[in-house]
């Protein structure tokens, strides 16, 4: 049953609610709650004159006052941005009612509650709503009955007192007038005779349809003055939403400035960390180039005086011989190039140069296998 419900409420949306699952969810929690509220699709009309097509719950809620129950008539208006804007909410009085004006009600019905100015979804919500209207009301009722001399003028609002004091009664939840095109705004249940507009440089709160059966200029001024309020509440609203997104993003700037600062920091920060190690490494560079040079200062001295043969001494006589064989071979080689140059250049015949090769080839062999033995007594393996 709870589905086929919902399937009707969301048939009753209109293609402009945003948060379709979210408004069934409220509206399906609240009507199987108070069963004498309604779900119904109308045209709400705005202050400005625009119209949209809107859902709306009608119908009463119980209030408790002075130990007795009392059904308030309400109108709840589900604007197409719902839960993320709060209701619209109008006291909907019958012909018998006059509206009671206070600090919650304004002379055409409306009703202003802390818990609207302060929505906050998903904490606040339409059933929440309704329980802050019920105990409200049961601190100041909304309505008082018409006097019973008085004639009935559908445009006056409801509940309260006749002679000074509230009536005992349990106002029950009856037909409404249908809706006409002169309706107050935001309720076109409640009609307005075509009276003609009286304006006046000063607003009056006080409110109330004469006895001729007409609505007076202070009626019409306390309805101007609500008018013009919920125009400018809409206006500083949305002046609010506005500067709140340009201080969001300033903030988010200020958050990305902040990052790039520290990251900035921190760069810097090991960049004089690197910049202190490359200055020691500097000086470091300079000590051992200073040592370097006294080395080869000290070097060059000593060199002039000695012979490089004298400077070169094998720790053993063996290792000498090897070393004298081995300077000998190749000062053999050295020859055999040169004297093959002096071939090419025609300076030596090759009969002499044959006879010359021959001999030094003869002793470069003895001093290669003397050279050999030597270095296998000493057990340092074959050069060859």
């Amino acid at each position: 049953m709870a589905a086929v419900k919902e399937a009707v409420l969301k048939k009753m949306l209109s293609k402009a609610y945003k948060y379709k699952d979210l408004t069934v969810h409220d509206v399906s929690g609240v009507i199987s709650r108070y069963a004498e509220l309604r779900p119904l699709r109308d045209a709400y009309v705005f202050n400005d004159g625009s119209s949209k097509e809107l859902m709306n719950l009608s119908g009463t809620i119980p209030v408790s006052y002075k130990g007795k129950v009392y059904n308030i008539p309400v109108c709840l208006w589900l604007l197409d941005t719902y839960p993320y804007a709060p209701p619209i909410c109008f006291v909907k009085p019958t012909s018998t009612m006059v509206i009671k004006t206070g600090k919650h009600v304004d002379a055409n019905g409306k009703i202003y509650l802390p818990y609207l100015h302060e929505w906050l979804p998903p904490k606040s919500d339409l059933f929440g709503l309704i329980q802050v209207m019920i105990m409200m009301f049961g601190e100041e009722p909304p309505v008082f009955s018409r006097p019973a001399a008085q004639h009935p003028i559908q445009a006056s609002p409801p509940f309260g007192p006749s002679n000074s004091s509230y009536l005992p009664a349990v106002f029950p939840y009856g037909p409404y007038n249908p809706p006409s095109p002169g309706g107050y705004p935001g309720c076109p249940y409640l009609r307005r005779s075509s009276y003609p507009v009286v304006s006046g440089p000063t607003p009056v709160t006080t409110a109330g349809p004469s006895r001729d059966g007409t609505i007076d200029a202070d009626t019409i001024r306390a309805s101007l003055v609500s008018a013009v309020s919920d125009k400018v509440r809409r206006r500083m609203r949305e002046e609010i939403e506005r500067a709140q997104a340009e201080l969001d993003a300033l903030m988010r700037t200020e958050d990305d400035l902040k990052k790039g600062h520290r990251k900035l920091e921190g760069m810097l920060s090991r960049l004089n960390l690197e910049m202190a190690e490359v200055d020691k490494n500097i000086e470091l560079l300079k000590q051992k180039d200073e040592e370097l040079s006294n080395i080869l200062e000290k070097t060059e001295s000593q060199s002039e005086d000695k012979d490089i043969d004298d400077v070169i001494v094998p720790t053993a006589p063996l290792y000498k011989q090897i070393l004298n064989l081995y300077a000998e071979e190749n000062a053999i080689e050295d020859t055999v190039f040169y004297l093959g140059e002096a071939v090419r250049r025609g300076v030596i015949d090759l009969e002499s140069f044959l006879k010359h090769v021959r001999l030094l080839s003869r002793k470069q062999f003895q001093l290669r296998a003397l050279m050999q033995k030597a270095r296998k007594t000493a057990r340092l393996g074959n050069l060859y």
